[in-house]
């Protein structure tokens, strides 16, 4: 019995690093190298292209007003949009993620912001930054490079640490 017992437990074992193993490739998407280039318009009726940013830092925050941890970072948004607007070498934008647009508006026009804020052409934006839940915020260099990927909420202070490391502009 004991030799049955130990078979089938040297087995589930053998089976768990199996599963691990095979599983460990299969995580998220892997972030870009540079940013997808994409427009699309924007909550006030303009527009946004990714690709007339070259030449600026771009953070490109993924959100819906249904996620409570994308409502609680937007102060933060708000805060860091407060800082950096004058800034001709930083940009921010946010790119709806399954939310509708008189949602976003009533979101935006109560909590702030005056960012550009992409309503269209979104899903796509989504599946080419390989973004898999929101919040997703990434920062891309002047060069178009993703250097920093943020899962989960962002503060003011991590975006600026991440411009100041990668020799962006001074926090």
């Amino acid at each position: 019995m004991r030799v049955v017992v130990l078979g089938v437990g040297v087995l589930i074992a053998g089976l768990i690093v199996v599963f691990a193993v095979s599983e460990r490739g299969r995580g998220s998407p892997p972030v870009p190298e540079y940013a997808p280039d994409f427009t699309g318009e924007t909550l006030d009726g303009g527009s946004f292209n990714m690709a007339v940013q070259r030449g600026r830092w771009v953070v490109v925050n993924f959100f819906s007003t249904w996620c409570v941890e994308c409502v609680v970072e937007h102060p933060e948004l708000v805060a860091f949009y407060d800082r950096y607007q004058h800034d001709p070498d930083v940009e921010l934008v946010s790119v709806v993620f399954r939310d509708d647009i008189e949602t976003i508006a009533g979101f935006f026009a109560a909590q702030g912001g005056d960012w550009p804020v992409v309503v269209t052409n979104t899903g796509r934006v989504a599946i080419d930054f390989g973004v898999t839940a929101v919040p997703e915020t990434y920062l891309v260099s002047p060069q178009g490079q993703v250097v920093a990927k943020f899962t989960g909420g962002v503060t003011s202070t991590q975006l600026e640490a991440e411009l100041l490391r990668f020799g962006g502009v001074g926090a």
